[in-house]
């Protein structure tokens, strides 16, 4: 059998890394990879998740399985803290899956139980795992425009016009905040606007919210999420506490599902726990209680907060830095998108060949399509990643 393998493509984020890994350069900026570093590069274990830790020491008696759709405290932690009262939380089923990935992959799971011949949109672009695992899933592909490459915004216009294609059943996959790779985002209009449509089309949404309290603040980055919760019938929600709880190797997500009515949520919540059981049973369960734990305890969930708005201040404060410097070596308004882009990336309309050329003459690490991490910046390299892009970019 395994000598019937064949080569599978490899990952361009991972290869990126190791071309990092091996540059004998001491001036190289990696700007690839999607976790947040702060200023020394360090990717730090925030101080309630470290508090909650040791509260976790001393109080946990047993290692014992908790239930197919995780600890119910959890499941109710994140309701909470993504959906607000936006909705009946009896109308709500919710698992924890392992990492945000895992909550898209049970959604998707979820929407082929129910049609196997379904439909699953995706921004153009997107994050790239999303196409992989739908493809791998072997499920219908279809592509809305998003981006404009010109102005780096939204082109919502080309948006809403290819989303008039959908047909009933069809999945429409929306990211909640923070667009993940462009760093432009739907007004909350917008999101409307969307939500209006994919009712009127018969189509059922998914949310990746994998960045809240990255972009605008905690709860101005759920509320689209919230939004599209109080206008649509059903709505699927993947969520992730990778980022905004720093627990990027605990693998902490959630799924949550919501019916039409609280009558149909038994039936919706144990479909989720069969999908968990057919998976891989049991989900992780040491990042979803810490994550609960905090988000229950007022002392705990204010530090937590706190910290994070450091994180998403420090970010923003770079992004100003960055359009800042770009304008003053090009005499031009030409790179402010930069600061009014929201999250951890910036698509900034570099070809591939001047991303390459970043690479080799400047040691600038940054995915193909131009997406950087405005996480893998400091106040020293913003100006060394400026230069570098006045430089290069026409």
């Amino acid at each position: 059998m395994l000598s019937n393998l064949k080569p599978q493509p490899a990952d361009k984020i991972l290869q990126l890394m190791q071309f990092y890994r091996e540059d004998p350069r001491e001036t190289k900026i990696d700007l690839g990879v999607g976790v947040y570093k702060d200023a020394t590069g360090h990717t730090p274990i925030m101080r309630a998740i470290k508090a909650a830790e040791k509260q976790l020491w001393d109080e946990e008696t047993t290692k014992s399985y908790t239930a197919l759709s995780g600890d119910p405290a959890f499941g109710a932690a994140m309701k909470a803290m993504v959906l607000g009262d936006s909705v009946d939380h009896a109308r709500v089923g919710a698992i924890a899956t392992p990492g945000g990935t895992g909550a898209v992959r049970q959604a998707l799971e979820l929407a082929k139980l129910v049609d196997p011949e379904t439909t699953v949109w995706t921004s153009n672009p997107t994050w790239p795992n999303h196409v992989s695992i739908i493809k791998f899933m072997k499920l219908n592909h279809a592509e809305y425009a998003y981006f404009d490459e010109a102005s780096c915004t939204v082109d919502f216009d080309a948006m809403m016009d290819s989303l008039k294609a959908l047909k009933a059943g069809d999945v429409v996959l929306l990211h909640g905040c923070c667009h993940n790779p462009t760093g432009a985002n739907l007004t909350l209009e917008q999101y409307g606007l969307v939500a209006d449509l994919i009712a009127e089309k018969g189509a059922t949404a998914l949310v990746d919210i994998a960045y809240q309290g990255f972009g605008d603040g905690l709860e101005e980055d759920a509320a689209a999420t919230r939004l599209l919760a109080s206008k649509l019938p059903e709505l699927l929600v993947a969520s992730s506490c990778s980022k905004n709880f720093g627990i990027y190797r605990e693998r902490t997500g959630c799924l949550m599902a919501i019916s039409e009515t609280a009558e149909q949520t038994p039936v919706t919540q144990g479909t989720l726990n069969y999908l968990n059981r057919q998976n891989y049973s049991f989900p992780p369960d040491h990042g979803a209680r810490l994550v609960s734990m905090i988000l229950t305890d007022e002392a705990l969930k204010a530090d937590w907060m706190a910290e994070l708005e450091e994180v998403r201040l420090g970010m923003l404060g770079l992004r100003q830095q960055l359009a800042d410097e770009l304008k003053r070596l090009t005499n031009s308004d030409r790179f402010d998108f930069i600061a009014r882009h929201r999250g951890m990336f910036s698509r900034i309309g570099a070809s591939p060949e001047e991303v390459l050329k970043m690479r080799e003459d400047f040691g600038i690490y940054m995915v193909g399509d131009s997406r950087m991490n405005i996480a893998g910046l400091n106040a020293e390299t913003v100006p060394l990643l400026a230069a570098a892009i006045a430089k290069t970019c026409k």
